[in-house]
């Protein structure tokens, strides 16, 4: 039986070695950074909901008992949403065949926009330009980048209105959300985690793309996006 006890390990090997546990550290980080940015979005816009319409229903509670029910049934739909995406998110970790991610991408903007409206942010979606097939993590990623923009809306502005436009370009997709500023602040939720920007702006750069956020010189907030189709060249 062959041994290398006792042997001198060659310089080669021991490089090949290295190069291997360095990629599979890179691959965990890259996974925990990817599922960590998952779970913030996922939590980040049903609890914004959640937290928001419970506010509501308690303070309609007496006075407008039916307000208080349509804002309790916002809740219990918020609340089987994140559910279901965590659950879908477990399954993976389990490598459950029967855990399928629900879609997420540009053709479900319309029910999240109807939902940020039912929790109290008027919420319209434009989508312009000839549509052309996408890659999944770019499907996604425009998904999770206006999700987590509107949260911050329902967060730091409930009341407003918000708008999202999205254009396919001839070289990529331009995302943009914006909000009037005119929600009120004596309805304000948390003050959020402080990653929002911060992995909306890494799911943009990841993908080749680029993210910038701020206010409005009339009030309000604007996150615009450009994702190209094919990433850097």
């Amino acid at each position: 039986m062959s041994s290398l006890q006792g042997q001198q390990v060659p310089p080669k090997l021991i490089l090949v070695e290295q190069l291997v546990d360095d990629e599979a550290r890179r691959i965990v980080r890259t996974e925990r950074l990817r599922l960590a940015r998952e779970l913030h979005d996922i939590v980040s816009y049903g609890f914004a909901t959640i937290a928001l319409q419970a506010g509501v229903a308690t303070h309609v509670a007496e006075t407008k008992p039916e307000q208080a029910v349509e804002a309790l049934r916002v809740i219990r739909d918020a609340s089987r949403d994140v559910l279901d995406e965590i659950r879908a998110m477990l399954g993976q970790l389990r490598e459950d065949d029967d855990a399928a991610e629900p879609a997420r991408g540009i053709g479900r903007l319309g029910a999240l926009a109807d939902t940020t409206s039912s929790a109290g942010v008027r919420t319209t979606v434009c989508l312009t330009g000839p549509s052309r097939p996408l890659p999944i993590a770019i499907d996604l990623a425009v998904y999770r980048i206006v999700q987590e923009a509107l949260a911050n809306v329902l967060r730091h502005s409930p009341g407003a209105a918000a708008s999202v436009a999205v254009v396919y370009e001839k070289h990529g997709l331009s995302v943009s959300i914006e909000d009037d500023g005119n929600g009120d602040p004596d309805t304000l939720t948390t003050q959020g985690s402080g990653y929002g920007i911060v992995g909306m702006r890494e799911r943009a750069t990841g993908l080749g793309g680029e993210l910038e956020a701020g206010t409005l010189p009339g009030g309000g907030f604007c996150v615009q996006a450009f994702l190209p189709y094919r990433g850097r060249q």
